[in-house]
């Protein structure tokens, strides 16, 4: 499970700091697109393995 929250936030920095680094001009355009389409993908594959889905609530539980 850590692992994959690694993996996560690794992928969601691949995202974003290259980004900025093209705004400093320390990376081509075409550097930019490649990692934030890599990040993308790894993050949306890794992501929902480790988020917890499940209700907090029974819906039994809950009044109306």
């Amino acid at each position: 499970m850590k692992v994959l929250k690694l993996v996560s936030l690794v992928a969601l920095a691949a995202t974003l700091v290259p980004s900025l680094l093209y705004l400093t001009g320390a990376l081509s355009h075409d550097v930019v697109g490649w990692t934030a389409i890599v990040g993308t993908v790894a993050w949306f594959a890794t992501a929902p393995l480790w988020m917890d889905r499940t209700p907090k609530v029974d819906d039994a539980e809950v009044q109306i």
